[in-house]
């Protein structure tokens, strides 16, 4: 096994965006392609050592780029600052996913009738837009992502599956929120789970995590379970 990582440059009109990916040069021809979206301080370290252990389980593994290239936040005021453009128009949401689909698509390594994305936080919010917007993908897995509604998303019938790991007290997303959202995945025709960590807030996968007053806390064995179920909910889509 010897896994390949490298940058690639695609764009969102005239956005220069910067893409990470890493895939297994061991495996021979296209193989199934996961997108990994990042949180708000944007395409950091934390998603590209995701898209390198997704390498090591098989798949083509794609860190999307949502603010630009080498626009990251280095702590929370400057990734809300980053952030908050895209919630308050979800519609450069879904423009930025789009190009990265339309990016990885053309990889040579990529099988572009099994794709799927996964998120983070602010990513997770991402890959259910993308879902939400009809995107003909195979799934989508939303890591402690944030459930606010989208408005843009209405009559569209949801493709992809829908993997919903959250924290079950997580400060950022509302009782009402995830309820919402449960009703909305169900009348748009989604094969969904949602799975609840209890004793769980926001960032659970972070492990550098560690604001209890803002809510985002590491959380070891939601961590652990919410990455097996991922690679279980990955196995079943891509049979």
């Amino acid at each position: 096994m010897a896994i390949i990582s490298n940058t690639v440059s695609y764009l969102d009109g005239e956005t220069l965006l910067e893409g990470f990916f890493a895939y297994d040069d061991a495996i021979e021809g296209q193989r199934p392609a996961i997108m990994i979206n990042h949180t708000w301080l944007g395409r950091n370290d934390f998603v590209s050592e995701k898209a390198l252990k997704l390498a090591e389980l098989g798949y083509f593994a794609f860190a999307v780029d949502m603010y630009g290239k080498n626009i990251l936040g280095q702590n929370k005021e400057e990734g809300a600052k980053l952030m908050q453009p895209f919630m308050d128009d979800r519609g450069l949401v879904l423009r930025r996913m789009e190009a990265a689909l339309y990016a990885i698509k053309r990889m040579p390594w990529v099988d572009d009738t099994k794709i799927a994305a996964i998120g983070f936080c602010f990513g997770g919010l991402c890959v259910l837009d993308l879902a939400r917007s009809g995107a003909d993908i195979k799934g989508v897995v939303s890591f402690h992502g944030l459930l606010e509604e989208p408005g843009n998303s209405q009559e569209k019938k949801i493709k992809a599956k829908v993997l919903v790991l959250h924290g079950n007290d997580d400060p950022m997303t509302t009782i009402d929120q995830v309820s919402i959202l449960q009703q909305q995945l169900t009348q748009a025709g989604a094969d969904w789970q949602l799975h609840r960590y209890g004793n769980a807030m926001h960032a659970f996968t972070n492990p550098v995590a560690n604001d209890p007053v803002f809510g985002t806390v590491y959380q070891a064995n939601a961590d652990k379970r919410s990455w097996v179920s991922m690679q279980n909910f990955l196995k079943e889509i891509f049979e």
